[in-house]
């Protein structure tokens, strides 16, 4: 009967506590990521590539601040687009394609996503951050 019991114990723990561990590899990336990085700035990271912040401003002034913040880089405004969606301003910063994408969420807050892409594989996640940073610095007035 104890071995019996044992055995049971055993089991019930692998499958409860072992088992899982190899479907979870993908956790420690997105902890990382999202607690690692968003919390250290204030922006979260994905990764997919995308920065993200929300900032509690209009539209418009999200839309001049990251204007003149990847100006401030150096970043030159290729192409802008708007849509109902919101608008969605591309640059090229030598061979790095980059999109900033702001999003009325309402009439007072916008969320912004940038990424900084060079190929569908290849994402720079430093300057996709530090756009959101630049963005924010010019909102705030630094």
């Amino acid at each position: 009967m104890v071995t019996v019991f044992s055995k049971l114990r055993f089991r019930t723990f692998a499958i409860v506590f072992l088992f899982p561990f190899p479907f979870m590899t993908a956790c420690a990336p997105v902890a990382l990521t999202v607690f690692g990085v968003g919390s250290a700035v204030g922006v979260n990271y994905t990764l997919n590539g995308y920065a993200y912040k929300t900032f509690t401003a209009p539209v418009t002034e999200v839309r001049s601040a990251a204007r003149k913040g990847l100006k401030r880089m150096g970043i030159e405004v290729e192409n802008e687009t708007h849509d109902d969606k919101g608008y969605t301003l591309t640059a090229l910063a030598g061979d790095w394609d980059i999109e900033v994408f702001l999003e009325p969420i309402s009439d007072k807050a916008t969320r912004m996503r940038s990424t900084a892409s060079r190929n569908a594989l290849q994402k720079d996640r430093a300057t996709a951050i530090e756009i959101v940073l630049q963005t924010e610095n010019v909102l705030v007035g630094s």
